[in-house]
């Protein structure tokens, strides 16, 4: 940033201010001209003496080598509280005393309307603030007055204060305090505000200078003009002039009527539309899968948010360590093309995850993931999962950003031993699946997914009328579907919007003889701030199966409630019909309720207290009679990558066996 300081038609000398606010330097020198800046303010000088003659400045106090020159009061040695006044002891005790170390105190005085920024600003860089506590000389707070004085008078100048002066003083005591005394003057206002170029722009003229935001009468604030240059250099991009201009402001300062004109230069060149991407290197990614990321298309008007979205979007995937992506001349003078360059990051990684819950057991898993083995973004992960109750082992294929953006294709091979108080399941299924998701970087609105699974399953159970074993190989197919709408503000820690989603699995299973049958589940819900402190959170969970009797259907694939993610307070899929050894056996209807509020203790700590209610029925529309309800008390730890969720529950209505006190450990939010 120019700064020039002057009157109208003739010099004026003044003393050298440097001030940096906002990384911008300004400076005005002994005669009114335009010069580059790049002091440090406590460096500089300290108040500006205006309208003296060049010629009667003393050379000293222009060279950086001369010693400060004294300032009142300041530099002396430390009052003798005990002699009186006129004393002729008191000279010789304050000489002895000008090498003691005292604490003192300190403060500032009108500042108060330059506002908190300001203060702020100089509580970061004040000596006086730094070494605040710690006991100093007469000459170590000399230094430190006359270099918070010169900070002061800099940062005024900065928000436009150029008659800024600042005095200082010591208050005698005990502790001793040093007094800053501020006196801003008068606040120079913008008496002009030049956009040259900004007419070549067209009708993005208007919004480009809108965008900039300074105008005639605004203070002549340092802040202002660096968030105004920033904003008008993104508002050209955006508006499709990929190889602006804009200029360094220049500010000519008039003393005398205590205004300021601002001037910069912008060539924002000619608007351009999209062209192709072009890449350095094929390592991780052709120019046609980055194209599949992007959200713009050759021959979409330019703009420069769709770059910084695609810089977001590479980084986004893992593969990559760091990432350009710019504007380069298109093959036509109408267009631009987009050069990206790429730097890999390790494609390997091992994760683990831990959890325990009542009726579920305790449960570890890890997985192995090679991100990018198949290019471009084709991962393939080895999972396994060991707990007293569940035994897994899987291979998955993964490609990412397939054909189009946060688009997954999903291939997977599994065998699974699950072991549930309804049933014992031994499964092997192969499924594959297409599906939009959203992420906590591109958190999506609407998500979809098609599938399709064949499995088959080896499943113990008993008869519900005799109690007496039986087990039964099952054979299904399935073609799952799910759409889902997320109008909530945060994914894993929602507070305010709703959430509605809902899932169709029509299949065809094989046990004796072939039957068909359509799984429907619809879940919803809501999140209100109640407060700053408080989010009141609720749930609705339904589900039913239709076109087959619930015996004849797989225990695996039926309908249970009861656990963390369903009705806290009972064990997992504890709740609804049992048979003769008081043993769960699942049914054809689902219908759950949560209702609770989600307050914040004190730190990350949060507890929750919450209220849920849920059944499951054989007939295949949910009741809502009969309801089993479960209450208890949460601890949440908001940590930065989610909430980390404890929970403790209680049936108010229990049935014969359940336990009085259920523990659920997870991350996230219940729902």
């Amino acid at each position: 940033m120019m700064v020039r300081v002057g009157r109208p038609r003739r010099s004026v000398a003044i003393l050298c201010i440097a001030m940096e606010m906002g990384g911008i330097a300004w400076t005005g020198q002994a005669r009114a001209q335009t010069v580059p800046v790049g002091a440090n303010p406590a460096s500089s000088s300290t108040a500006p003496a205006a309208q003296t003659r060049p010629d009667a400045i003393d050379p000293t106090m222009l060279d950086p080598s001369a010693p400060l020159a004294p300032l009142p009061e300041i530099g002396v040695a430390w009052p003798d509280l005990s002699t009186a006044p006129g004393d002729p002891s008191a000279t010789i005790a304050a000489t002895v005393d000008a090498a003691a170390e005292r604490r003192y105190r300190w403060r500032v005085e009108g500042i108060d309307d330059a506002g908190d920024l300001l203060r702020k600003r100089f509580d970061e860089l004040s000596s006086l603030h730094t070494n605040d506590g710690d006991p100093a000389n007469a000459a170590q707070l000399d230094r430190r007055a006359r270099e918070d004085a010169a900070l002061l008078t800099n940062l005024l100048c900065g928000a436009g204060y150029y008659d800024a002066q600042v005095a200082t003083r010591i208050e005698p005591g005990e502790v001793p305090t040093v007094l800053l005394q501020a006196t801003p003057g008068n606040l120079y206002r913008f008496a002009g505000v030049t956009l040259d170029g900004v007419q070549k722009a067209g009708d993005k003229a208007a919004p480009l200078t809108q965008a900039f935001g300074i105008k005639p009468g605004d203070p002549v604030d340092a802040d202002t003009i660096v968030a105004g240059e920033a904003a008008l250099k993104a508002a050209v991009g955006e508006a499709g002039f990929p190889f602006a201009k804009v200029g360094d402001p220049q500010i000519v300062v008039d003393r005398a009527a205590r205004t300021a004109t601002l001037d910069l230069s912008i060539a924002p060149g000619t608007p351009r539309r999209y062209g192709r991407i072009v890449t350095t290197s094929d390592r991780l990614f052709d120019a046609e899968h980055v194209q599949d990321i992007a959200r713009f298309r050759p021959g979409d008007p330019y703009d420069s948010a769709g770059l910084d979205d695609l810089r977001r979007a590479l980084v986004q995937t893992g593969l990559v360590s760091s990432v350009q992506v710019k504007p380069v001349p298109g093959d036509t003078p109408e267009t631009v093309n987009v050069a990206v360059t790429l730097e890999p990051a390790p494609s390997h990684t091992i994760a683990g995850e831990l959890g325990y819950g009542t009726g579920e057991g305790a449960r570890a898993a890890i997985n192995w993931t090679d991100r990018n083995l198949f290019p471009p973004e084709g991962a393939l992960t080895l999972r396994s999962v060991l707990g007293t109750r569940e035994q897994l082992g899987s291979v998955v294929f993964r490609r990412n950003n397939f054909n189009g953006r946060d688009r997954v294709l999903t291939a997977q091979f599994a065998a699974a031993h699950l072991l549930r108080d309804a049933y014992e399941a031994k499964t092997l299924s192969l499924s594959a699946s297409l599906e939009r998701q959203t992420n906590i970087f591109f958190q999506k609105t609407w998500t979809w997914s098609l599938g399709a699974e064949l499995l088959t399953s080896d499943e113990r159970d008993v008869i519900e009328s005799t109690g007496q074993p039986r087990r039964r190989t099952f054979f299904i197919g399935a073609l799952p579907t799910s759409l889902n709408y997320d109008g909530s503000d945060d994914l894993l820690n929602p507070t305010r919007g709703f959430r509605l989603g809902g899932r169709l699995s029509p299949e065809l299973s094989l046990q004796g003889a072939a039957f068909g049958y359509a799984r429907t589940q619809v879940d919803a819900s809501i999140y209100r701030p109640l407060g700053d402190r408080v989010v009141l959170a609720a749930r609705t969970r339904l589900g039913t199966i239709l076109g087959a009797p619930r015996d004849q259907i797989a225990p695996s694939r039926r309908f249970y409630a009861g656990g963390g993610a369903s009705v806290r307070g009972y064990g997992f899929q504890a709740i609804g019909p049992r048979d003769a050894n008081n043993d769960p056996i699942g049914g054809r209807s689902l219908a759950e309720f949560s209702i609770e509020a989600r307050v914040k203790a004190f730190g990350n700590f949060g507890i929750v207290p919450f209220l849920d209610a849920g059944n499951i029925a054989t007939s295949p529309l949910p009741r809502l009679t009969g309801l089993r309800f479960g209450t208890g008390l949460g601890v949440r730890y908001y940590s930065n990558f989610g909430p980390i969720r404890l929970d403790l529950g209680t049936p108010l209505n229990p049935q014969k066996g359940d336990s009085r006190v259920a523990v659920y450990v997870s991350l996230g939010q219940a729902f």
